[in-house]
């Protein structure tokens, strides 16, 4: 006896099934899904294949979990991520852990080097604690920038929230035994595995330091669904002392 004949229809049922034509079920090293577990097994995260692609990490995010089919142009984007981007993308953190923990030395605590750079206070104790490797090179620059106007600088005590803040900065930075800007050797900074000698001392610096913003976004009035002849204007406001921002992060 002769089988019948498997119709087109029922071919194309079955390789749907089989994930040959979805996207999402694409699994093999030679898809996006491959590339980016590639990616994050030579060491790369979701923020940095997406800084290095240009896209949002959430992206890179959704595409490697399978919540998300990439685009053409997005595929393209992420194929052409390589280690030697991602290097780029990212960098040591070990200069910016230096300057972020002589700036504790003069009195500015986590909270107010994360209101400074605009990023979350998890995110400068994790760098001052060690626990992160590496960092992008926009908070390396953005650190750079604020331990250069600070470096020499006392942080501000004009209530007693300030001088709380200060002298538990202080304190960490006893206890860590960092070393103030003074101690830490400027052209050397910024090369992998460089140590200071210094060991902590008492620093008054040259002054008070003063209060630096990060830089905000524009409002934009968006139409209210509901009422389309009235405009609602998008609110950024900034964020209370102390505060830290609500963001999504990416490991």
């Amino acid at each position: 006896m002769t089988s019948s004949p498997v119709s087109g229809r029922t071919r194309h049922v079955n390789r749907h099934r089989s994930g040959q034509d979805n996207p999402r079920g694409t699994s093999g090293d030679g898809g996006v899904r491959g590339q980016i577990r590639r990616l994050r097994a030579e060491g790369g995260t979701y923020r940095s294949i997406a800084a290095a692609a240009g896209l949002a990490p959430a992206t890179v995010h959704d595409i490697a979990s399978g919540r998300r089919a990439p685009a053409p142009a997005t595929s393209m984007s992420i194929a052409a991520v390589t280690t030697a981007s991602l290097r780029r993308a990212r960098v040591d953190a070990g200069g910016t852990r230096l300057r972020l923990r002589a700036l504790h030395v003069m009195g500015h605590g986590s909270a107010r080097i994360a209101r400074a750079l605009g990023v979350r206070e998890m995110t400068v104790r994790a760098i001052v604690r060690g626990d992160v490797p590496t960092v992008s090179t926009s908070l390396r620059d953005q650190a750079a920038g604020l331990y250069d106007a600070w470096w020499d600088k006392r942080a501000p005590e004009r209530d007693r929230f300030e001088r709380a803040a200060a002298t538990a900065a202080r304190h960490r930075a006893i206890r860590g035994n960092w070393c103030a800007g003074a101690g830490l050797d400027d052209d050397q900074l910024d090369i992998p595995g460089y140590k200071p000698t210094a060991q902590w001392k008492p620093a008054t610096g040259t002054g008070t330091a003063p209060d630096i913003k990060p830089p905000t976004h524009r409002n934009r009035s968006r139409a209210n669904p509901r009422h389309p002849d009235k405009r609602a204007a998008v609110q950024n406001p900034a964020p209370e002392p102390g505060a830290t921002q609500g963001r999504h992060s990416w490991p």
